[in-house]
């Protein structure tokens, strides 16, 4: 091994991404807007999640006090209500689940359409019949309980998923894809003819990515925190040997990807594969609790969903190192594995 040629592959390596500005751009810009986005959606604690549809009436005259709906309806933070001229434009949007559900804006004993196969308009209509029933009745029969503890935001909750995503995303497709389009461009052939070995070759790449997505990960972190002030209850240190452990593991499974082929379309297809699984099961838009439990244990077999779960312990809840070792230990073990595998299936030309 020498380090001389690996510090030589290194350089190159980040110059060339460094000098691929659009890449080098898109990978800061993508999770920025992606946070930001969701940032905008949830900045406001009286977000309209469901939609009550009332007809007739015109969008462009509606007084939601003058509607014929029961009143409670009228000031519930979380349902926006649509106005329609006509049933059949209203019932079209429910049919097509635009809204949850239709209400007829009528003197007459209320009248109401629910599509049985829409989750939010199952609770709409919960929501409905509760609106007629007095407060008094509720009172009587049952106590709210106080949350104790500090509750934390979604965009809080949602910002570790993000920067993993991104993690995963430049590890597959900045070492798997790239790799695969030296080796069918003839670059790998020229240097095989070097006295460059497979593993130095490999821990340059890896060095080189795992560098390049800890600074972009934290350009990010540092960029939206400025404008959403994210919470961070743990330690600053612990997140980053999380982070670390992490960005290696995902970047050895993208030598397992680029370990052999020459086709980039096949390689594409390949890590979409693999990525899209990781996005659903790994929660990084939605918790999977409560889910079945064969998807449970799919997702535990997966990198990212051991790295998102450190840093949400670290981040929301303030663990230490040690209370997140396990899932460090597990990203260690794959990341061995992976970098073996990739070792031993490596090919210059193949």
């Amino acid at each position: 091994m020498n380090f001389k040629r690996m510090w030589a592959l290194f350089v190159a390596r980040n110059y060339e991404f460094i000098r691929d500005r659009a890449g080098f751009g898109w990978n800061i810009l993508f999770p920025f807007l992606i946070v930001a986005g969701f940032g905008v959606i949830f900045s406001s604690d009286s977000r309209q999640e469901f939609k009550l549809g009332v007809f007739p009436v015109k969008p462009s005259l509606m007084v939601i006090q003058e509607l014929k709906i029961p009143e409670k309806l009228k000031g519930y933070d979380y349902i926006k209500i649509v106005a329609f001229e006509t049933r059949y434009d209203a019932m079209d949007k429910l049919l097509h689940h635009k809204i949850d559900i239709l209400l007829e804006n009528s003197d007459k004993k209320l009248s109401y359409w629910v599509s049985d196969s829409s989750p939010k308009g199952y609770i709409l209509e919960k929501v409905l019949k509760e609106s007629i029933i007095s407060e008094k009745i509720f009172a009587s029969k049952i106590i709210k309980q106080q949350i104790n503890g500090e509750q934390i935001r979604y965009i809080d909750w949602l910002f570790p998923g993000i920067l993993g995503m991104n993690i995963m995303f430049s590890s597959l497709f900045g070492v798997g894809y790239v790799i695969v389009r030296y080796r069918r461009s003839g670059v790998l052939k020229r240097l095989k003819a070097t006295p460059v070995t497979a593993f130095e070759y490999l821990t340059a790449q890896l060095v080189s990515r795992v560098l390049i997505l800890l600074a972009t990960s934290f350009i990010v972190w540092f960029g939206c925190d400025l404008l959403f002030s994210f919470n961070m209850h743990g330690s600053y240190f612990d997140a980053f040997v999380v982070f670390l452990a992490g960005s290696i593991c995902l970047v050895c499974l993208g030598l397992v990807v680029a370990c052999r082929g020459t086709s980039e379309e096949l390689t594409n297809g390949f890590i979409n594969f693999i990525c899209w699984p990781m996005m659903f099961l790994s929660e990084v838009w939605f918790s999977l609790e409560g889910a079945s439990p064969w998807v449970q244990s799919v997702a535990k077999i997966l990198p990212l969903t051991h790295f998102l779960s450190a840093v949400r312990k670290i981040i929301n809840d303030g663990a230490a190192l040690s209370d997140v070792s396990i899932e460090i230990s597990i990203l260690c073990v794959m990341s061995f594995i992976f970098l073996t595998i990739g070792s031993l299936l490596f090919s210059w030309t193949k």
